[in-house]
This record gives C-alpha cells, sequence and structure tokens, in this order.
C-alpha cells in the first residue's frame, strides 16, 4: 500500500512481469494524492532491457497529464523499503501547485578535444532545482555536474546515474513518452516550490589537513611538504587494527570544502576515492584532480559512521523545516546490504527522521548532488531532495 500525504505518495510493486509492476507502482502512487498529478518519477529494475522499456512505456501512459520521467537501475527505493537485484518497480507522484516544469533530453558531442552537452533549457528567475537522470556510459556527467555552475549558477542538480544488470548499451531513460538508450533526461523544477538538498557522504577523517604540495593530474605526488606515499604510511601506522582494516576495504580523500575555515573536520570535505598508490613516484592517485595549495585529509567509511552522518543530517534539516512533505531518495549500489547489511537503510533513515512521507527513489551508479553550493558527482552517497511546505532559501544540508 502506498503511503498517503495529500500532496505526495509513492509506490512499490515487486514481480517478474514488469509492465504490471510500472502499472501497479504508478497506480498506488496516484492513488496516495488528493489531487491531480504533477510530475511522477519511476524506477525499474529488472535484467531483460526490452522488458525494461515496455514497462516505462506502460509506466508513461498512466499519468497522461503530468511530467513523467523515470530510469532503469539494479534496485529501487520505495513502499518503505529498498529492493535490490530483483525484478521491481518504484514511483513517486507529487502534486506541485504553482510549479513549473521543464524537461529536458541532454545528448554530448565531441568538438575537437572536448564534449559540448546540448539540449539544457535556459534557466529562469525562479527556478529552484534540477532533477538529473543520466547514463553513465554515454554522458560525460562528471565533468557536466562539476562545471555545471557555469551554465546554471547557483542552481542545485540531484538525481543519480542510471544502470542496468547487463551494463553499456543496456541502461533506459524516460521521459515525455519516449524511451533514450544514451545521454542523459531531466525535469527542470521553477516556481511556488519549496525544496532543500541532503548530501550524506558518511566519511570519518583519520590523520591530519594537510595541503597539496605536488601534484601532477590526478597524482598526489607531495603532501605537506613531504611525499604523498610517505605521509600516508605514517598516517596508517598510527591506526588501530580496526581502522586499517577500513583503509584496506576503501580508502578515501576529502578535499577542503572551504579552504579558509579555521579548521577542517568530519563534513567538511568533498569526499573522492583513493584509486593507488605509484611506489616509484612515492605517489597517490585519486579520483579527481586537485590543484596544487588545496587542503586534503584522509578518510574511511563505514557502516556506523555513515548511518550516524546521515541521520544526524536528517535530524538537522528536520529542526529547521519541521514536517517535510516528500522526497526523492538517490542511494549508491554500494551503500544498501552491501555496507548496512540490509537495503532498507536510507529509507528508514528517512522515515525515522522525516516521517511517513511519500519517498521513492533508485540505488545509483554514482549520486548527483550539492555539496558546498557547488554539484558534484558522488559515490557511496546519499542524496535526498526534500519538498517542504517552508521555504528553504536555497538551503542544503551535507558532508
Amino acid at each position: 500500500m502506498p503511503l498517503l500525504t495529500s500532496r505526495f505518495a509513492d509506490g512499490l510493486a515487486v514481480g517478474s512481469d514488469l509492465a504490471a509492476a510500472a502499472e501497479s507502482a504508478v497506480g498506488q502512487a496516484l492513488h496516495g494524492l488528493s489531487g491531480p498529478p504533477d510530475l511522477v518519477c519511476f524506477f525499474i529494475c529488472g535484467d531483460d532491457p526490452d522488458e525494461v522499456s515496455r514497462a516505462g512505456l506502460r509506466a508513461m501512459t498512466l499519468a497522461p497529464e503530468a511530467t513523467v520521467i523515470g530510469c532503469s537501475s539494479t534496485g529501487v527505493i520505495g513502499g518503505g523499503q529498498g529492493i535490490e537485484v530483483t525484478p521491481s518497480v518504484s514511483a513517486w507522484a507529487a502534486t506541485l501547485d504553482g510549479a513549473r516544469l521543464t524537461t529536458f533530453v541532454l545528448d554530448s558531442l565531441q568538438a575537437d578535444d572536448r564534449f559540448v552537452v546540448v539540449g539544457l533549457p535556459e534557466r529562469g528567475p525562479d527556478d529552484k532545482v534540477a532533477i538529473l537522470l543520466a547514463d553513465p556510459y554515454t554522458f560525460p556527467t562528471d565533468g557536466f555536474v562539476e562545471r555545471s555552475g557555469e551554465v546554471l549558477g547557483d542552481l542545485p542538480l540531484v538525481g543519480g546515474l542510471a544502470n542496468a544488470f547487463l551494463g553499456r548499451d543496456a541502461v533506459r531513460l524516460f521521459v515525455n513518452g519516449e524511451v533514450h538508450t544514451e545521454g542523459a533526461v531531466g525535469v527542470l523544477i521553477g516556481g511556488e516550490v519549496n525544496v532543500s538538498t541532503v548530501v550524506s557522504q558518511g566519511c570519518r577523517p583519520i590523520g591530519p589537513s594537510m595541503t597539496v604540495t605536488g601534484v601532477e593530474e590526478n597524482l598526489l605526488l607531495e603532501l605537506a611538504g613531504q611525499p604523498a606515499l610517505a605521509r600516508l604510511e605514517e598516517i596508517v601506522s598510527a591506526l588501530d587494527e580496526e581502522d586499517r582494516e577500513l583503509v584496506a576495504s576503501g580508502l578515501q580523500i576529502g578535499v577542503a570544502i572551504d579552504e579558509y575555515a579555521e579548521r577542517h573536520e568530519h563534513g567538511d570535505f568533498l569526499i573522492r576515492g583513493v584509486l593507488g598508490i605509484d611506489p616509484d613516484r612515492e605517489a597517490v592517485a585519486i579520483g579527481d584532480i586537485v590543484e596544487m595549495g588545496r587542503t586534503v585529509r584522509f578518510q574511511v567509511r563505514d557502516a556506523a559512521t555513515a548511518d550516524e552522518d546521515l541521520y544526524e543530517l536528517l535530524d538537522a534539516h528536520r529542526e529547521e523545516f519541521g514536517r517535510v512533505d516528500g522526497a526523492l531518495l538517490f542511494s549508491c549500489n554500494g551503500r544498501g546490504s552491501a555496507m548496512f547489511g540490509t537495503a532498507d537503510h536510507d529509507m528508514m533513515a528517512v522515515s525515522d527522521t522525516l516521517g511517513p512521507i511519500g519517498v521513492a527513489g533508485f540505488f545509483a551508479a554514482g549520486e548527483i548532488g550539492p555539496v558546498g553550493s557547488h554539484n558534484h558527482v558522488h559515490g557511496f552517497t546519499a542524496c535526498l531532495l526534500a519538498f517542504s511546505s517552508r521555504p528553504s532559501a536555497g538551503r542544503s544540508y551535507d558532508r
């Protein structure tokens, strides 16, 4: 059964007949509204791309007067739970009185040695947020999102990278009654709507903050005047056995959001992965390009830290805004049962802190959300787009 609200509702259906599941999930979400739907989002988990396409086409016919977008995934969120690697469909419907919704389809064209993204609508003065669903195999999501401020200013982008069991060529995106097999789709939301974001990166710093004093592309050569690898080995040697195991299972690095802060602690960094080491150059390779002089700090991630981080951010959001009416949740496919032992964790955290509201989303191959007033693509992150009655003044909660 859907969670009944006046303006937001969700639905979930599990079953190998994806078209029937889509009809059920979208029907539940529509039934939970007290008025006509303005925006419907749906997410489909299935192993046959053709069946996923048919289910998406069916879903888009069920709310002909609404704006409808969706994508394929390897897991969905809805109905108060998460479902992983099982044929299923989740749906979310919203009545957004006074909002302006503009759908878009993005494509990338190669021009000389760079990609040019086409299809983005012109931003209006009262636009509040854009939901973005992208194919990670055909669309330069990282570059587009990182440079989105040049075109969109401070407009938040929230969403995720779609995925599929069969990988490349199996991802499906849905908008305006059409199926797309590449690029990105989304909807620009403006007008009288109150939105805010929560981005939980779920990492804990280890060792000191250090200035990058030597760098070559994504290789950190020196940190605080010493070889980067020597610095890392020094930090790891001082850890207890439990934290050393976390380092071995997936070391991260944080790039300071505010270089002018007096201290850089938990929540003050944009998290990126450590990809490996170069023993010959005593260098550390990371999943980003960091400029000379930036402040960085190594990080670890575990279930306890991720759990605490998400709950704290959601609590802070609730304290400022009070009731949230509905939300979309984009959670990394490396979270769920792989991190917490249950696919329900992030959904339950939202329910525990924000109450029984209409929430749906999917397990993404990368999450999109703002940190420090800039849009980024994340990993192992939970990104929430919250709709409230109280104005948000553009506020976001992230770390």
